[in-house]
């Protein structure tokens, strides 16, 4: 049966850096305070580049290290929940910048959960043989969604991309498993209003910034995310212990240990990179595998993804390289 296969990866990290101390300048707060409960350092803010760039520069990254011409590009995916536009697609403006005119294109809106929901969906399509090259891109630009006055959010989060390229294959290398969930009673866990415009009928202007009740998000990811992990591992009659990496979403420290302590897993199993780069939401994953990528650390591997935020969403999928 046809699975899906990653077979590249690459990354767009903004070159401008935001350290601690840089956040100590515009909020009540302290480079100790914050990595004492993130893990966080530094993050990268585009100051001038769009979404579509971040985009479309880790794409050419991933493509530009295999074979793959951009015109045998089937379908392209696009985890985001900060585009340029409304509409079109991000997606559909990475085809452009691409030039890979025969491949359909939509985003995904599942926030930090958005590239493992985009993995489950491409490998259906390969499945079912109606793809066989597709990439999947996790992008987010959340600077521009802050409020850089609420030290509860402002020192969380940084922009970036990450991308894979995804084909066929009928061998045992690939996509093992794709699970995705939801909790939509729990949405106002965390929330990003859409900056609206007044009509002649009503009006509608306010202040759009993200609200986190970081407690009711750890409590989720913690419980939701360890109990997916431990499904699916059931379900593929594997342990814990025989996942080489686990790569999840990169949003605190606290949080990924927590989840290890439940698995009963070693930390150092648990690749971390937020230090560097904050929560950079759908783009997390796929910056990871591409920095294990680069350091030859995924070969022969069987990894655990997880991601998991707004909506609230989660998903998990089981890949060996």
């Amino acid at each position: 049966m046809y699975h899906g296969r990653i077979i590249e990866t690459g990354r767009y990290l903004p070159e401008f850096n935001v350290s601690n101390d840089d956040i100590t300048k515009l909020v009540d707060t302290s480079d100790e305070w914050i990595y004492s409960r993130t893990g966080i350092k530094n993050r990268r803010i585009a100051k001038d580049e769009s979404v579509v760039y971040m985009a479309a520069s880790a794409a050419k990254n991933a493509i530009s290290k295999c074979e793959l011409d951009s015109m045998n590009i089937d379908m392209i995916v696009v985890a985001t929940v900060s585009p340029d536009y409304a509409m079109p697609s991000v997606a559909c403006m990475v085809q452009e910048q691409l030039g890979a005119e025969n491949a359909f294109c939509f985003d995904v809106n599942a926030a930090c959960s958005g590239f493992v929901y985009g993995l489950d969906i491409i490998d259906q399509f390969i499945k079912t043989r109606k793809v066989k090259n597709a990439l999947l891109i996790g992008v987010e630009k959340f600077s521009h969604l802050l409020n850089w006055e609420d030290r509860d959010t402002c020192v969380l989060f940084g922009d970036g991309a990450g991308a894979v390229i995804i084909e066929a294959t009928e061998t045992e290398i690939g996509i093992i498993d794709t699970q995705s969930r939801s909790i939509g009673k729990q949405f106002e866990a965390l929330v990003s209003p859409l900056n609206n415009n007044d009509t002649p009928f009503y009006n509608e202007s306010s202040e759009a910034y993200i609200t986190m009740d970081g407690r009711a998000v750890f409590q989720f990811a913690v419980t939701k995310v360890s109990a997916l992990l431990k499904e699916v591992f059931q379900t593929q009659n594997i342990s814990a212990d025989e996942i080489d990496i686990y790569v999840l979403h990169q949003a605190n420290s606290r949080i990924i240990e927590g989840i290890a302590k439940r698995l009963k897993q070693p930390i150092d199993k648990f690749y971390m990179n937020m230090e560097s780069y904050g929560n950079t939401s759908a783009a997390t994953i796929p910056i990871a595998l591409d920095e294990l990528n680069r350091a030859g650390e995924l070969i022969g591997k069987t990894i655990a993804l997880s991601g998991f935020g707004a909506g609230l969403t989660y998903g998990t999928a089981i890949v060996k390289f």
